[in-house]
């Protein structure tokens, strides 16, 4: 990409993130919103500058006279909350900003739905911390992924941006100045002062958005919020508190209305298998992942607010591969008008592969549902009637799923095969339905077939998943090339961490697909571009096969090596470039996130089996 183009974009690895389990936002270090959406994780973005930043809009600080711009001079999440507090550095001093997106504990939780009250709005809190500092508060949305131009009023207060069906309202501590299409909001700050903007989105004329009791009021109740929601978090071991950040940054991820898990705030964003998709869609293999990282912590309303989704969306059908938090299928578009983050063009939302099947995902379904029936000691109410039906129902779908290829794990171009990794999860399936329906005293006739049909999958594929050429458990039946996905399958059990086959296959898989602690993916030609990127969940899976077959000593090693390539905040994209390390991929990334939780306890589970050992 041109230089020129790529000096205008930060590294995705300079943002943080805040909402409010409805939306998020991302923060750049001097302050900037360079995305978000409004007002549901999916809606059209109305602040974009991370995929445009000329078409992109802009809510950032502006230095006053004598100021300069305000530089980055550090930054960190108030312990336990995803309120984010950055510090920027100006001629005449120090200020804090502090954004936050109001949440405020509900004083009677109901039994499904949302656990917080969300008010909708995006709250930036300027305090001077020393010295003075003076400038403004700028906005200016780009409605539609900047397809709209806004047109901006003075209105109860503050600035009403309006565009087609879209309005955003601005408001501060000061009256603002209409600058053209433009809000600019002042404060001049001494020693202890603070100002504020509030934005709401959605307002009809003459509604205020200023909230009627204070800023620091609805702070106070949403680190409350964020606190009490921490508190309940089962991980207590050497690994609580980027555990615990996972968590809270997985928990941003849900959508509290529907239950919905996404894969990723952001859309667009160049990935490691070349273009980027839409993150904002609920992919069932990374949100079966996120689902089981929560019950594993004790959240288990999220896991079963995820069933309730799951069970809404697909009803007696067939699961689809994605799924947009409506519970439809999303339907692709591309925003060719939009330069791509770093030129990487054309940017795509919603999603265009809906007829990739990808027959692992029965597995991560069931396995989760076990899960939250080992816990409650009953399938998870809120299925709708009847949720022992569905469970069935879904073990039905994997045995029909018996014979039938699919396109894996990454969902490949090319013609659908017998991919190991589907093979072995849908032993997983069947294995768990079985498990799971005689702890709950279901048929006996349908637990004895799922067990016998699960044997038979598994003597299958380890006998015709081996590659004799690569000395390896390969991607598909009668393929030679290497999966990533197969450690994840380890992870299920579907292999034995300690057999001497999947101990060689770890080798070459550590040899033919690993660059350092990075890894590729696979090695297939289809679905990888010419410079592709690594997948980070699958060093952290690698990790989590050491600790499984007792190396818990390299598995350490490698787990806080991964640690450290998190960027300030504790987050993660998809991956990272070969060679300069960059982040790839949309941000931040819960497939990744999650790995982080599961891995760390098993690397827990497995020291306290075995000991440190080589």
């Amino acid at each position: 990409m041109p230089r020129a183009t790529r000096g205008r974009y930060r590294p995705i690895s300079d943002y943080g993130i805040v909402g409010d389990t409805r939306s998020t936002a991302l923060i750049a270090p001097d302050g900037s919103v360079d995305w978000l959406c409004w007002p549901r994780h999916d809606s059209p973005a109305l602040f974009l500058r991370i995929l445009d930043d000329l078409r992109g809009g802009l809510c950032t600080l502006e230095g006053g006279p004598g100021q300069g711009e305000p530089r980055p001079a550090g930054r960190r999440y108030l312990p336990g909350t995803n309120i984010l507090e950055t510090r920027l550095a100006m001629a005449g001093g120090e200020a804090v900003l502090t954004d936050f997106m109001p949440l405020h504990p509900v004083p009677f939780l109901p039994a499904e739905g949302p656990d917080g009250e969300a008010e909708g709005r995006l709250i930036r809190l300027l305090r001077c911390a020393s010295g003075t500092v003076s400038g403004w508060f700028r906005i200016r949305p780009a409605f539609d992924y900047g397809r709209l131009q806004a047109g901006a009023q003075a209105d109860a207060g503050g600035i009403l941006f309006t565009a087609g069906g879209h309005r955003l309202h601005a408001a501060g501590s000061a009256p603002p100045e209409q600058r053209g299409n433009e809000a600019w909001i002042p404060f001049a700050l001494r020693q202890g002062e603070e100002a504020f903007l509030v934005l709401t989105p959605g307002l009809a004329a003459g509604q205020p958005s200023a909230p009627a009791e204070g800023v620091a009021h609805r702070l106070a109740r949403t680190r409350r919020y964020w606190e009490e929601w921490s508190a309940r978090c089962r991980c207590h071991g050497p690994y609580r508190e980027v555990v615990l950040r996972s968590a809270l940054c997985l928990k941003l991820l849900c959508d509290a209305s529907s239950g919905a898990m996404i894969a990723a705030a952001t859309a667009g964003l160049p990935g490691v298998q070349g273009g980027g998709g839409d993150g904002r869609l609920a992919c069932l293999r990374d949100a079966s992942a996120t689902a089981s990282a929560f019950a594993e912590l004790g959240y288990g309303r999220e896991a079963a607010e995820f069933l309730r989704f799951l069970r809404a969306a697909t009803g007696d059908s067939r699961p689809l591969p994605r799924y947009a938090i409506g519970g439809h299928g999303g339907a692709g578009e591309v925003l060719a008008h939009l330069e791509g983050h770093r030129g990487s063009g054309p940017v795509r939302i919603g999603e265009v592969h809906q007829d990739r099947w990808q027959h692992g995902t029965h597995g991560e379904l069931l396995f989760l549902l076990h899960l939250q029936a080992g816990r409650a000691g009953r399938v998870p109410q809120g299925l709708g009637r009847r949720p022992e039906q569905w469970m069935r129902a879904l073990a039905e779908r994997a045995l029909a799923s018996r014979h039938e290829p699919d396109h894996g794990f990454w969902a490949l171009d090319g013609p659908p095969l017998h991919h190991l990794h589907s093979r072995a999860m849908l032993w997983r399936a069947l294995d768990t339905a079985a498990r799971c329906a005689r702890a709950l005293g279901q048929d006996e006739a349908a637990v004895a077939g799922w067990n016998e049909v699960a044997a038979g999958v598994r003597e299958e594929y380890h006998r015709r998943g081996w590659s004799i050429r690569r000395g390896a458990f390969a991607m598909a039946y009668g393929s030679d090339r290497l999966d990533a996905a197969l450690l994840r399958a380890v992870l299920h059990g579907a292999f034995e961490p300690q057999d001497p086959r999947i101990a060689a296959t770890l080798e070459v898989i550590l040899r033919e697909l690993a660059e350092g602690d990075l890894m590729r993916p696979h090695d297939a030609d289809e679905g990888l571009p010419e410079r592709e990127g690594a997948f980070v969940a699958a060093s952290f899976w690698l990790a989590g096969c050491l600790a499984l077959s007792g190396r818990t000593r390299a598995a350490r090693a490698l787990f806080e090596r991964l640690l450290g390539r998190a960027n300030d905040l504790g987050l993660y994209a998809e991956g990272f470039a070969f060679g300069t390390g960059d982040f790839l991929g949309n941000f931040p990334c819960a497939p990744v996130q999650a790995a982080v939780v599961n891995q760390a306890l098993r690397l827990e589970a497995g020291i306290g089996r075995f000991g440190l050992r080589d």
